[in-house]
């Protein structure tokens, strides 16, 4: 870092000692903005700071304002992030992103601590423990809530304009990722939960399909679904479209620009396809239900998604530190991009309890949410737990009318096909 600074100096040196108008090289000139920056910090801040401290400060909060996918790894965050990418932790199941400026759940996992403990997709996570979240970097409010299995945090949500306190117990993640259900009533409709896109989805996928009988149609639910591996979202499509583009990636270097295509061998093409989405389907299931959707493979039911569809890289700027950049944007096969956008269902259908407009946080308009978030924050009543959310099973399937309106109209398409 300080051989950073020492080029700048040595060239505005340079630069000035053969009197070139420096005011005429932009590029010169924001360096020399920024080393006035770091001199003004140096001389003047409250609190002493090295200029090592001055430099990972205005790193930190430099690259994290490119969007909230983009941030600085120091030597502790790195190595963090190479643990959770390579490693076990031990966390609560949830996946967080910032929305609107504030950190929201984009959805909890199936069957973990978060899972359990009730919290859904949309709430906004106000305080972890006792620390304020307004404020704070996305990889700061992450780094707070991992830690040793079977060691407690406590969250303070606002969902639906109340205040409510969750307890977790941080557990090792291991999901099932790909289960399957027998919908009563509807035996000739396979209904397949896939909770998140881990390394095993596919081989799960190809495993119930081969072994299905005597069934007509397939509902595949991604609601909550976060996302997970690329190649997995880009197999599931693969099983059930023949040819064409399945996704493309384009970044600035050309170097990131892939498209993906289909495969002829093994593709199951004619079997009807419902895919549930809601606003907690973030990243890989916007892949394999916009891809459907645009190749006209499936009838996409339920709210419109997250809108996760951006690629991130980690690029190391020496042994110990870091950059994680977004780099490139999905693209769905009609050109679409689903980054900051989602997907749109083909038929829109709200949970059977539906919150008025009015009195969600989220609906708040974005300059007005934090001041609401900050005013929260200084009332003290609250409730003191959330309910469990119950696992779809056979007895519950009459009241989910998202499910419900997935089977009407898979049979629509069954019996439509019968009159071909």
């Amino acid at each position: 870092m300080r051989r950073i600074l020492l080029s700048i100096l040595l060239i505005i040196s340079f630069v000035n000692a053969k009197n070139v108008d420096i005011t005429k090289n932009a590029r010169l000139a924001d360096y020399i903005k920024f080393m006035k920056v770091v001199n003004i910090i140096e001389n003047y801040y409250v609190e002493p700071l090295t200029l090592d401290q001055i430099i990972e400060k205005l790193l930190k909060g430099g690259v994290s304002a490119l969007d909230p996918h983009s941030s600085f790894e120091d030597k502790k965050s790195y190595k963090s992030l190479k643990v959770m990418t390579n490693g076990e932790f031990g966390g609560l199941g949830i996946v967080i992103s910032m929305k609107k400026g504030v950190l929201t759940v984009i959805s909890p996992i199936d069957d973990t601590p978060a899972y359990r403990a009730g919290i859904k997709a949309g709430d906004i996570i106000l305080k972890i423990n006792d620390k304020a979240t307004l404020d704070m970097t996305l990889d700061g409010d992450i780094k707070l809530m991992r830690g040793k299995p079977g060691t407690k945090i406590n969250l303070t949500i606002v969902r639906n304009g109340k205040k409510i306190k969750v307890k977790i117990i941080r557990a090792i993640i291991k999901v099932k990722s790909v289960k399957e259900y027998t919908l009563k009533n509807y035996p000739d409709i396979e209904y397949i939960r896939i909770s998140s896109f881990d390394k095993n989805v596919v081989t799960s996928l190809k495993m119930i399909m081969n072994k299905m009988r005597n069934k007509k149609g397939i509902i595949i639910d991604l609601r909550n679904n976060p996302g997970g591996l690329l190649n997995q979202a880009l197999g599931t499509l693969d099983m059930f479209i023949d040819d064409g583009k399945l996704l493309s990636e384009k970044g600035r270097d050309k170097r990131n620009n892939r498209t993906w295509y289909a495969h002829s061998a093994g593709t199951y093409k004619n079997i009807p396809i419902v895919i549930l989405v809601n606003g907690g389907s973030a990243s890989a299931s916007e892949i394999v239900s916009g891809g459907m959707q645009d190749r006209k493979r499936a009838v996409i039911i339920g709210e419109k998604t997250f809108g996760k569809g951006s690629v991130q890289a980690i690029i190391p700027i020496n042994k110990s530190e870091a950059v994680r950049l977004t780099i490139a944007k999905y693209y769905l096969p009609s050109g679409r991009t689903i980054q900051a956008v989602g997907v749109t269902p083909d038929i829109v259908v709200k949970p059977a309890k539906i919150v008025p407009l009015e009195n969600s946080g989220l609906d708040i308009k974005e300059s007005e949410l934090k001041d609401h978030l900050k005013a929260e924050l200084k009332t003290k009543k609250s409730n003191k737990k959330v309910i469990n959310n119950k696992k779809i099973k056979e007895k519950v399937v009459d009241k989910d009318n998202q499910l419900q309106t997935a089977v009407s109209a898979l049979k629509a398409i069954i019996i439509s096909k019968k009159g071909e």
